[in-house]
């Protein structure tokens, strides 16, 4: 029984008083009814984990893509490719269990068929993983400059609060200062970072190495310069954004003091990411990755078996490992399939 109060502690601490006066009457675990749903088959892990995600989201993209695991659209991915692998098996099985018969077909081209449809969805899904990944657990966006390029300022106008200490001293920033924001329904984390020169001061050099560390991580960098003929600090890479800092006291793009040109550099990485986005897939867990991964490993090895003529036992064995590796993602391994499907494809009359 779910019961839904009116939020005043009194009425709810009433309520729980009076229930607790039942006999057999307790509290739910944490996530009992969800595991309910899951051990009587009206939800598999995949939607669980939606679920869970969903309870989560801090953005609406976030929300979107949790939305759609929980609507089962992971799941109907799943059952087809494994529904692909069990046609496959079955047709390896049978010439098996079958082999003093004659089977009416040569079955290898459409096992081939099934193992290669298999290879291309499953390659299809995991290079959308990072991105989805990225969507579930947010972007990082890196500021990059020399000292006193208006990184701090910078970041503080994006997070419309004081988020970073700034000072006309050179240095002052030592740490990875990190703001997670809502940019356009994306979760995106800024990191302001120690300014990039050559120093001498061992705890300065160590935020400049720490800097340099996550600004390879980053999913995005924007590198402040203060004059277009100056040194980049740092060694570009295809997709980051060099903008002039400080514009208030100069020609420049933007400036954190003023505002000049911060929601077009926001809109710009908005933008950036949002296209990123476009290659997502619905696997957004390292679990859904892994699973995913292994079953790939199989199905290479039943196609290299085919090619190298092998054992149709062998090549069984592959596709069954393979099969058994997706069932893992939905938490349901059911072998008689391939004896159901081998009866209802071969009319044997036995």
């Amino acid at each position: 029984m779910e019961l839904h109060l009116h939020g005043s502690r009194a009425v709810v601490r009433a309520v729980l008083d009076l229930l607790a006066t039942f006999a057999g009457a307790r509290p739910a675990l944490a996530g009992e009814f969800t595991r309910r749903a899951l051990e009587n088959d009206r939800m598999d892990l995949t939607q669980v984990e939606g679920l869970a995600d969903l309870i989560e989201a801090e953005t609406e993209l976030q929300r979107q893509q949790a939305q759609r695991v929980l609507s089962g659209e992971l799941s109907l991915r799943v059952q087809d490719w494994r529904r692909r692998l069990i046609e496959a098996g079955a047709l390896i099985e049978a010439t098996l269990d079958f082999a003093d018969e004659e089977v009416p077909v040569d079955v290898l081209p459409d096992v081939l068929g099934h193992i290669d449809a298999g290879i291309s969805a499953l390659t299809r899904e995991l290079e959308g993983y990072g991105v989805s990944e990225r969507i579930r657990d947010g972007f990082e966006v890196a500021i990059l400059g020399a000292p006193n390029a208006g990184k701090s300022t910078l970041l503080n106008a994006i997070a419309r609060r004081q988020v970073a200490l700034t000072s006309e001293i050179a240095g002052t920033t030592r740490d990875v200062i990190e703001v997670r924001t809502d940019l356009s329904g994306l979760p995106v984390t800024f990191l302001d970072t120690a300014g990039l020169r050559d120093t001498a001061d061992p705890l300065e050099a160590a935020g400049i190495d720490l800097a340099r560390a996550r600004a390879l991580e980053a999913d995005l960098r924007v590198v402040l310069t203060q004059r277009d003929d100056a040194p980049l600090p740092i060694e570009l890479r295809e997709g980051d954004i060099v903008k002039r800092g400080k514009s208030d006291i100069g020609e420049g793009d933007v400036s954190g003091l003023t505002g000049q040109g911060i929601d077009q550099l926001v809109n710009e990485i908005a933008g950036i990411l949002r296209n990123r986005t476009a290659s997502s897939s619905v696997a957004i867990r390292e679990r859904h990755a892994n699973a995913m991964r292994n079953s790939l490993s199989h199905l290479a090895n039943a196609r290299a078996a085919i090619d190298a003529r092998s054992d149709d036992a062998l090549i069984a064995l592959h596709l069954r490992d393979a099969t058994v590796a997706l069932e893992t993602m939905i938490g349901r391994v059911d072998i008689e399939d391939l004896l159901g499907d081998i009866f209802s494809r071969f009319c044997i009359g036995k």
